[in-house]
């Protein structure tokens, strides 16, 4: 995927909260924990509002390893003890204590006790880490294929990183289904990708609505949602109506009662270069059984498209107002980064995003064979 880069991008959205009905015992919460072989520098505990953290105070261990706080909560709050700039703990707080333990010698020691969402938080974070890197060994082997121009790795790599990011929706979605109604699903929500994952995430947030009314964390992700609906699946593909290289005006629509790709595209974009006699293969292959390809180009110059358009033998419909991202179309559907595609059924429905390679062939299969 280019968006500007040429790179494996893993965007991590993190909004942490717990909740339950009753109060504390005084609206205070205490922070507490051991900390031992400990390196020089401080603990720094700092509150997240609207994602970005506010320090506020620096803890002191006592002539044990010890230290303790309390800070007064009276919504669900997001915390974070950062333990002397080698190692950050999250902390969903709202009406329990919570005990931290750390041994510096021990990368695994760290122990929570107390806040039953902040120990789901910790299992998010290892399923984070973890993904993470796998997304950094990806990056580094796609960078030195780049460099060494390996277009056959490259495009193994594209493909081991949309199984890479299958597979951690499936791990993901399991974790928020064992949290049962823990708020701490919502720090894993923003583990996956709501493109593929609208229905679930949708799901989730009205579950979590009915349980935790008028929180905030929730009505932020439900508008978010509510932005995307249009373009979730199931629904309508919205209309796109532009000009095609011989100035005449085509819409998506014209294509009803086929299964159409839309594939969001540009001469200057190596993936979607690449990827085009992968899609000139297929359209040869289904075309005549109801498979149509809606062009949509990021191009900034005719003369670059219609120079493409001849070189990578595009047969299908193309169309483009030459505005680059700021085209009509890419901000009706969000693009931000190309290659991207919807694939349409025969009502003009959204059954498919992002294919490409492999999936774009094992879906049309699917579909036609």
């Amino acid at each position: 995927m280019l968006n500007r880069m040429n790179a494996i991008v893993l965007v991590v959205l993190l909004s942490f909260f717990s909740c339950e009905e009753k109060q504390t015992k005084d609206g205070k919460v205490e922070i507490s924990g051991t900390i031992e072989n400990a390196p020089s520098g401080a603990i720094i505990l700092s509150q997240f509002t609207d994602s970005r953290p506010l320090v506020l105070d620096t803890l002191v261990l006592d002539d044990k390893g010890k230290f303790s706080y309390e800070v007064a909560v009276e919504t669900p709050t997001f915390y974070e003890l950062n333990l002397y700039g080698q190692k950050s703990v999250r902390l969903a707080l709202y009406n329990e204590d919570v005990q931290v333990d750390f041994d510096f010698t021990k990368p695994e020691s760290l122990v929570i006790k107390g806040s039953e969402d902040t120990k789901e938080m910790v299992k998010i974070e290892n399923l984070m880490e973890a993904y993470q890197n796998k997304v950094n060994a990806l990056n580094e082997a796609y960078y030195e294929a780049m460099g060494e121009n390996d277009t056959e790795t490259i495009k193994k790599i594209q493909t081991d990183a949309m199984a890479l990011e299958s597979n951690q929706s499936t791990e993901v979605k399991k974790m928020i289904n064992s949290m049962g109604d823990s708020f701490a699903s919502l720090a894993a929500i923003g583990l996956l990708n709501p493109k593929n994952e609208f229905q679930f995430m949708d799901s989730l947030a009205n579950k979590l609505d009915e349980t935790y009314p008028d929180t905030k964390a929730i009505v932020q992700l439900k508008q978010q949602l509510d932005e995307m609906r249009a373009l979730s699946m199931g629904q309508v593909a919205p209309e796109i109506e532009l000009p095609n290289p011989e100035g005449k005006t085509v819409k998506l629509s014209d294509l009803r009662g086929k299964y159409v790709m839309i594939d969001f595209w540009a001469a200057w974009c190596k993936p979607c270069r690449e990827e085009n006699p992968n899609v000139v293969a297929l359209y040869n292959q289904y075309n005549s059984k109801g498979f149509e390809v809606f062009g949509v180009s990021l191009d900034r110059t005719k003369e670059a498209w219609v120079e493409a358009i001849a070189e990578d033998g595009l047969k299908w419909t193309q169309v483009s107002d030459l505005k680059y991202f700021n085209s009509a179309a890419a901000e009706l559907y969000q693009v931000n980064a190309i290659p991207a595609t919807y694939l349409i059924d025969p009502d003009g429905k959204i059954i498919g995003k992002d294919l490409r390679g492999p999936s774009l062939r094992a879906k049309l299969e699917e579909i036609f064979d």
